[in-house]
């Protein structure tokens, strides 16, 4: 016998249209205050499907740390359960020859298995610092509050300004990008990174606290051995230089210069990292990873974390 049916509440929003012009006229009526289009990223069950249908392991293993790689886009629809990471990596397993060839994928998979459980043990306090910051700067000299050019993408750096606009506009941003913004505004502009994790959480479609939040953490080093930079060479081979050619602010390159004397620039003189001892927290938080990658979240490399 089926399950008798509530009646649906009358103060629901619809649940089906006609066209996604009919979605966005609705939205925009019932959210007046919203600015933008809708992200062309589609949801629903069959979306998620057709993305599912179309991964290629051995390219994303290639290609995955390249803003134009061959990324997946299964974030968002993970994110709102609509595909769990359980179909995904059977999906994985039955589009490979050799076990190699998804090793990287399934990597990831882990690493998002690694953040939920890590939000388990911690619940709310992924809000707070998870270490002290190795930076050499005390948290209290990071700002709190997200400047209005990042917000409004008025900071005259053509990446930063890119970044912003696709993540405001279509919910969604290549890791890659996200580690190079993150990094920015924490180490260049000293803006804490509760204030950037926040903001992408207004706009991510794939939002997800756990992953989102630790993984700032992990940029600004409370969650990490050491803070992640980049320089402009890093930059432009993984956007296959699309910003730095016509960007205002070329002559004044925040981002030119070796990773040595950035380091310089960037931090205050102190201790070497083996000296630094973790806190009994980090150490707990350690010892309990189930991270199928890797026992140690602080041992993990600049470039680890990757886009699905």
């Amino acid at each position: 016998m089926s399950a008798v049916q509530p009646p649906p509440d009358p103060n629901d929003l619809p649940r089906s249209f006609a066209s996604r012009d009919a979605l966005e006229a609705l939205l925009a009526k019932e959210f007046p205050e919203a600015r933008g289009e809708l992200s062309s990223i589609r949801g629903g069950r069959r979306a998620a499907e057709k993305k599912l249908s179309q991964i290629e392991p051995g390219r994303y293993a290639r290609s995955r740390n390249h803003l134009n790689g061959a990324v997946t886009g299964l974030s968002p629809y993970i994110r709102h359960g609509v595909l769990t990471l359980a179909e995904v990596r059977d999906a994985v397993f039955a589009g490979i020859r050799n076990r190699d060839e998804g090793q990287k994928l399934i990597n990831e998979l882990g690493w998002r298995d690694f953040w939920q459980r890590m939000w388990q043990d911690l619940g709310d306090r992924i809000h707070n610092d998870q270490e002290e910051f190795k930076t050499g700067h005390a948290a209290s000299s990071y700002s709190r509050e997200l400047p209005d050019d990042v917000r409004d993408g008025r900071t005259g750096l053509a990446c930063m300004d890119g970044f912003r606009d696709q993540l405001v506009s279509t919910g969604w941003l290549h890791n890659h990008a996200r580690m190079w913004m993150a990094a920015w505004l924490v180490h260049w502009r000293r803006i804490h990174w509760k204030a950037g994790a926040d903001w992408f959480l207004e706009h991510l479609l794939d939002g997800d606290p756990a992953s989102n939040h630790l993984s700032w953490q992990w940029v600004a080093s409370t969650f990490s051995h050491k803070p992640y930079v980049f320089n402009k060479g890093n930059l432009e081979r993984y956007s296959s230089g699309r910003y730095c050619t016509n960007c205002p602010s070329a002559a004044q390159c925040p981002f030119e210069a070796s990773y040595d004397q950035l380091e310089q620039q960037l931090f205050a003189v102190q201790a070497s990292i083996r000296s630094v001892q973790p806190n009994r927290r980090s150490k707990r938080i350690n010892q309990a990873s189930s991270n199928p990658a890797s026992s140690n979240h602080a041992a993990r490399s600049r470039s680890a974390r990757h886009s699905l």
